[in-house]
């Protein structure tokens, strides 16, 4: 079989990046101006834009996604010999979060349709050791936080939401991000808020973690005078990641809805179709559009290979199955295991797909008819 060539690309962030040129070349023109590289007033705007946007009292922006978590988890307490709960459908960095603070990731199943963590197997799972609850919006998909935060309460737990893929979903009109002790958002360049390169930020409405979360950031300095008052990282969100992310910020609202327009053509096109659709839903922002089917990587293949559309597999296999993770507190997780054999995203970032999602749709049709 030829290779058709690539017509619809699965994500782009310099497409986005080439939509909003003009304004982050003059962002980073004045951060290139101002000779304060880090740390600077960038920093502390975009900060305050999206503590303000989230309707969160506290940002610090970090280095990544992965240290937005992990520095969560240290500023929350957790430690050697911990259990944190988590899901096992989620991208590696949650998990590695959870180690990289010498505690233990207890992996449990996820709701079958929005892909999230199951509370109803948190709560059967929690022990003595059991510390802290890690939820993942996945694929823009809002988790059930209402029902996460009852049981944190109940048990004593504290909460860090991992919003790497949820950029402005929300839960009744409140923002994800705003539920938990503290929560980790990553800026990689295929988010919905995506810089070019690596970069994150962990919100908090709890000024007393904040200030240790800004210490650990910057190796555990409280200050100007240079002086370590406890033991930190070297993970500090640069000038000119925080003036491009200023600029996108206020472009994301807008590019979410766009998402979840080409959100609901997909479901108009698709529908009648032997596919399981993501859920309708207000709250959701659309990462991924993930459909479940069956004979996933032969259609995946024969999209790329006829089509010219690239698809791709978002996870398989779960985390529980990662080399890294052996010895992990793990039962088995059958729906987990059933949907990383089935899971397929298609292209809907706006700058690829607006006008094709009719033509993505026909050849789907075509390939599973």
């Amino acid at each position: 079989m030829t290779n058709h060539p690539i017509i619809i690309p699965q994500a782009d962030p310099s497409r986005r990046i080439e939509r909003f040129r003009a304004e982050i070349d003059e962002a980073i023109s004045q951060v290139i101006s101002s000779s304060h590289y880090i740390l600077g007033t960038a920093v502390e705007t975009f900060e305050e834009d999206f503590a303000n946007y989230l309707g969160v009292k506290n940002c610090i922006g970090v280095a990544s996604g992965t240290d937005a978590l992990a520095l969560s988890l240290r500023g929350l307490g957790i430690t050697t010999g911990d259990e944190v709960i988590t899901t096992a459908l989620t991208f590696s960095a949650t998990a590695q979060a959870i180690l990289h603070c010498g505690a233990t990731p207890l992996f449990v199943d996820v709701n079958p349709i929005s892909l999230c963590i199951d509370p109803a197997d948190i709560e059967a799972e929690i022990t003595k050791k059991t510390k802290a609850i890690v939820p993942v919006h996945l694929f823009g998909q809002p988790a059930d936080m209402k029902r996460v935060m009852e049981i944190a309460s109940q048990n004593g737990l504290v909460v860090v939401e991992d919003c790497a893929q949820a950029h402005g979903a929300s839960i009744a009109g409140r923002k994800v991000g705003s539920f938990g002790d503290a929560s980790a958002f990553s800026f990689y360049p295929t988010k919905n808020l995506g810089g070019i390169g690596d970069s994150g930020a962990i919100m908090t409405n709890d000024d007393e973690l904040a200030t240790r979360l800004r210490r650990l950031r910057n190796y555990g300095m409280s200050n100007d005078n240079r002086i370590s008052i406890t033991i930190g990282f070297n993970s500090r969100i640069d000038e000119l990641q925080a003036a491009i992310l200023s600029v996108l910020l206020r472009h994301l609202d807008d590019g979410n809805r766009e998402r979840c327009q080409l959100a609901d053509e997909y479901r108009r096109e698709l529908s009648g179709l032997d596919l399981v659709l993501p859920p309708s839903s207000c709250g959701a922002v659309y990462h991924q559009f993930v459909i479940s089917c069956k004979n996933r990587d032969r259609l995946s293949y024969q999209l790329q290979h006829q089509e010219g559309i690239i698809t791709a597999v978002h996870y398989n296999p779960a985390l529980h199955l990662h080399s890294a993770f052996k010895g992990t507190t793990v039962k088995s997780l059958p729906r987990t295991e059933y949907l990383t054999e089935r899971l397929l995203s298609l292209p809907i970032q706006p700058e690829i797909t607006f006008g094709k999602i009719k033509m993505i749709s026909e050849s789907i049709a075509k390939l599973t008819g």
